[in-house]
């Protein structure tokens, strides 16, 4: 009895499930492989790589109590937190004792049960969390199951990652098998046409451009894609995102315009790229019943395949949420629609991750070249000039010795963004001089709209020339508190994007203690934003925009790095090109949108300020009354 037979005769879903009732494996019929690999034990590792919510429980648990009914034997399962093991699964493991007859009657009664062990017909089910390195390195075990497992940490408690740790486990058992599932996260993915059968691969990446756990173990094993027959030619197909389709709204101009969640949700679809027929959402049971395990070497000849998979130690499948019984492709493409009108990744990510069961690469994957960021240029405005959908701009600045180098940005809504200007102003930045020009130009403002936020590297220290040390960086932030902040940028990992210190900071030659708050920023989080946004598509909310007459240079500098990982899986940014001013610039830009919450900026009109006038005349004011204005002259507050 294989163990997704075992869940047919044996197991009734919860009353309170979707489909209640006796047990259905061919309800997911692409889980069923899978289990049938684990019960074979042909292969030491078997890996499912999927989206959330797919029926991978529910199979684990079949292959579980198959086991324990027909032929015992000790098991680990690891999950990836100590809650999730108390909250999520042990509850699952103890209904199973209660709705399988046979395992009820082999279960263990008193103090030999504990929430994190089971005896069922006289041998042990540990379950562990991914943090406990003494549970991962204790009993042995025939049968392992690693669940979620792009939520582990990489290293537990200096102990090694948490996959070899359960893989020792079985050493003294010559059929163990480890089952590991999971949905991914993230990574570079590319898709590769078979030249033999036509069918569309996902492709074999370099491990550096991969940090998703369950991706890198799919892809050492055979690479089992699931395939569907077209309903209307018959020819295999493997399903992923980019076949969805859906429409979207024809504008006055008779341009496409923004789908919404529920146009796209009634008119989603799949085109078959062999004879062009539209599939729909009530083809895929059919489809699925049909449906095929297929690896990069093999082909679909009559609805068999035909050919050796790729050998390896580890068998590996991966599936589509397309394939989902729970889902219908309208409500993926819906979840996408409104995930992408929020404008924020992390949105996007968990409907990629989650929904689709494919790796999300976070700064879009490769680097273009620069030409091609030159064509994100929209004809509707120039340098200078500030679109209809701004709210509100921000300004930030790259201290080098002889100039500053800046940006100012405007944003609306959902974090849909446009480069107002770029370029530099000269000077000796040891010098007051400079400073001045750029606070004259820190409280103007642009077409009306003012400088809501102003972000200054403090990374170079320009003032050691002078004859008192001050940090000039740390002076004028701390002379315009209202509106200027500094900011370093950090090479390690943070705990969040953006941290916050007090400084004392030397005004010629006074020490005013905790008068400036630094803003530590992760370099990487906010670098990768900025490459991510050079491939968005500029329709969507939280489009990243350039004038028409956006410089060569800047279009340079913005590809003037390049993210790398180390053989420790550390990633680093490379330079490619001497000059990357504006790309540092317009990262301390996306760390400004972060701080003012941009996301969550509605259309409307300029945000005013309406108190600013009020507010600048009073500060003048008191300025004047100790012989100082903002903006120079005599008696400037800079002498």
């Amino acid at each position: 009895m294989t163990s997704d037979e075992w869940g047919s005769e044996n197991r009734t879903y919860p009353k309170t499930s979707g489909h209640p009732g006796k047990r259905d494996p061919s309800l997911t019929p692409y889980m069923i492989p899978f289990s049938r690999a684990i019960d074979a034990r042909t292969h030491k590792k078997v890996v499912m790589a999927m989206f959330a919510q797919g029926g991978k429980s529910e199979t684990l648990l079949d292959v579980m109590g198959q086991r324990f009914d027909t032929d015992p034997v000790p098991m680990l399962y690891v999950g990836p937190t100590k809650q999730y093991i108390a909250t999520q699964w042990e509850p699952r493991i103890t209904a199973l004792l209660e709705e399988a007859p046979a395992l009820k009657r082999k279960a263990a009664s008193g103090k030999k049960m504990t929430k994190t062990k089971k005896v069922i017909a006289g041998v042990p089910l540990r379950l562990a969390h991914g943090g406990s390195s003494t549970a991962l390195k204790s009993d042995p075990a025939g049968l392992c199951f690693t669940d979620e497992a792009d939520e582990l940490l990489a290293n537990v408690k200096g102990q090694g990652d948490p996959i070899r740790l359960t893989d020792r486990r079985g050493d003294t058992y010559p059929d163990f098998v480890h089952a590991v599932v999971s949905t991914p996260s993230e990574g570079t993915s590319e898709v590769e046409v078979d030249p033999q059968s036509g069918l569309e691969f996902w492709a074999e990446i370099d491990l550096a451009e991969i940090s998703s756990t369950i991706w890198r173990l799919w892809q050492s094993g055979t690479r089992y894609h699931w395939a569907w027959p077209c309903p209307h030619c018959e020819t295999y197909f493997i399903p992923r995102f980019s076949c969805l389709q859906w429409d979207k709204p024809i504008g006055p101009d008779g341009k496409p315009g923004r789908s919404t969640p529920m146009l796209a949700a009634r008119t989603a679809h799949i085109v078959c790229r062999s004879c062009g027929g539209v599939i729909t959402d009530d083809d895929k049971e059919g489809m699925n019943a049909a449906g095929l395990y297929v690896a990069p070497g093999q082909e679909i000849v009559d609805g068999k395949v035909v050919g050796n998979p790729p050998d390896s130690w580890t068998i590996s499948y991966w599936v589509s949420g397309l394939a989902s019984p729970f889902k219908s492709w309208g409500e993926r493409a819906a979840e996408y629609v409104e995930a992408a009108a929020t404008g924020d990744p992390a949105e996007i990510q968990a409907v990629i991750n989650g929904g689709l069961g494919e790796l999300y690469a976070p700064g879009g994957g490769e680097v273009p070249e620069w030409s091609k960021i030159a064509e994100l240029a929209c004809p509707e405005y120039r340098s200078g000039e500030v679109p209809a959908g701004v709210r509100l701009a921000t300004l930030t600045v790259d201290v080098q010795g002889d100039r500053l180098p800046y940006t100012v940005r405007g944003w609306g809504a959902s974090g849909t963004s446009w480069l107002i200007e770029a370029g530099e102003i000269f000077g000796d930045t040891s010098d007051k001089d400079v400073w001045q020009t750029l606070e004259e130009f820190m409280h103007g403002d642009f077409d009306g709209v003012p400088i809501k936020l102003a972000l200054i590297d403090a990374g170079f220290r320009p003032g050691k020339k002078t004859e008192v040390p001050v940090h000039r960086v740390y002076e004028f932030c701390a002379r315009n508190k209202r509106l200027a902040k500094p900011t370093r940028g950090s090479s390690t990992a943070m705990v969040r994007p953006i941290a916050t210190s007090n400084i004392e900071v030397n005004l010629e030659g006074k020490q005013r203690p905790g008068s400036v708050t630094l803003l530590r920023l992760d370099t990487d989080h906010f670098k990768r934003w900025v490459h991510e946004r050079l491939t968005w598509d500029p329709e969507q909310p939280g489009g990243w925009h350039l004038p028409v007459d956006v410089s060569e240079d800047y279009c340079r500098q913005m590809v003037s790095e390049v993210r790398i990982r180390k053989p420790s899986g550390k990633p680093t940014w490379v330079k490619r090109s001497k000059d990357n001013h504006y790309f540092d610039c317009e990262a301390m830009q996306a760390a400004a949108g972060s701080l003012l919450n941009v996301l969550k900026l509605r259309d409307g009109p300029p945000i005013r300020q309406a108190s600013q006038q009020q507010e600048t005349s009073s500060e003048e004011e008191r300025k004047r009354s100790r012989g100082g204005s903002w903006l120079g002259g005599t008696g400037s507050i800079w002498k």
